[in-house]
């Protein structure tokens, strides 16, 4: 996504002009779990939603969806990127005004690449722009407000704050760590056609596990921040899971099929989020392309490749300035 895209959807919206603030907003795609780490890890990466928001002193809401989801978004006060702007604006005491809002939606729905987290932390940031000046949304405020709309921190952590994200809930709400991760992890996502419900995928996991599975998990989420951040060569015992993937691999045959086939030939796969994606943290751009020819000859289900790089900025939000690139 270039530059002249949030320009040119800006300069359709209107520039700054008295009461009519004009922001635009750019949030990544996600990858939670990261095999072992259920409901903590979360990976920002390199697809992007762009929103422009514009506000009017009318009182009027204007939504406009373009890209993924367009068809199936609400346009009124139900969507989530108004409900999270109208959420921040009470949060904070102050009065929301008319929207004009511009989305382009590139990151896949309901394909476990965050998408509602995205919706979430757009809102909240265009929020941000919005009040700047006048009330300001540090990350703490946003973290907080972003894991109480969305339910759980570990799509929105990275989603804010780029990178490898460590989330954990504690007695003063929820909290991050941001981590870089090795120049040497380079991530391949395989996107199917069909869906899956978060819900669904989160019913089908037992309410208590085996202690030796949880022993199994602790031990290799310990090893996957130091095969992220350090040694890329243990990735593929790194990810290794006993807690949520095969529970769910029920109600997702083929990514569970997928998964199997690109671990047995030695890949870093794991169900990317609540699925039904692939994630494949390959130990090297090279090793992307042998992964995807694995994958082509292991599933007759058609599957789209997207070669991506870690997200190391996570959200932005800036005031629209006519002329500006």
């Amino acid at each position: 996504m270039t530059g002249s895209v949030s320009e040119s959807a800006a300069a359709a919206s209107g520039s700054h002009s008295g009461d009519a603030r004009t922001v635009v907003v750019r949030v990544p795609a996600t990858s939670a779990n990261l095999g072992p780490g259920f409901d903590t890890l979360g990976l920002a990466l390199s697809v992007y939603d762009e929103l422009v928001v514009t506000a009017l002193p009318d009182g009027r809401l204007e939504v406009d969806v373009d890209g993924e989801g367009s068809e199936s978004v609400p346009r009124d006060d139900s969507n989530l990127v108004v409900r999270s702007i109208a959420y921040a604006f009470e949060a904070v005491g102050r009065r929301m005004p008319g929207l004009r809002l511009r989305a382009r939606n590139v990151i896949p729905h309901g394909r476990g690449l965050g998408s509602s987290g995205a919706a979430v932390v757009s809102g909240l940031l265009a929020a941000k722009g919005l009040l700047e000046g006048d009330v300001e949304l540090g990350p703490e405020t946003l973290l907080r407000l972003a894991t109480e709309l969305e339910g759980h921190p570990d799509n929105v952590a990275p989603a804010l704050f780029g990178g490898l994200t460590i989330a954990w809930m504690d007695e003063d709400g929820p909290q991050h760590k941001k981590l870089l991760v090795h120049r040497g992890v380079s991530p391949l996502v395989f996107i199917p056609e069909f869906t899956m419900s978060t819900s669904v995928a989160r019913s089908l996991q037992p309410l208590q596990v085996p202690r030796e599975d949880a022993v199994f998990n602790v031990s290799r989420s310990a090893l996957l921040i130091a095969a992220l951040t350090q040694s890329p060569e243990l990735l593929l015992a790194a990810t290794a899971d006993k807690l949520h993937q095969n529970y769910r691999a029920q109600a997702m045959p083929e990514t569970d099929k997928l998964v199997r086939a690109l671990r047995g030939a030695g890949f870093a796969a794991v169900v990317s989020g609540a699925g039904p994606s692939v994630l494949v943290l390959a130990d090297g751009p090279g090793r992307r392309l042998q992964a995807a020819d694995v994958a082509a000859a292991a599933t007759d289900t058609p599957w789209e490749a997207l070669m991506l790089a870690v997200d190391f900025k996570g959200g932005t939000v800036r005031e629209y300035a006519e002329g500006s690139t």
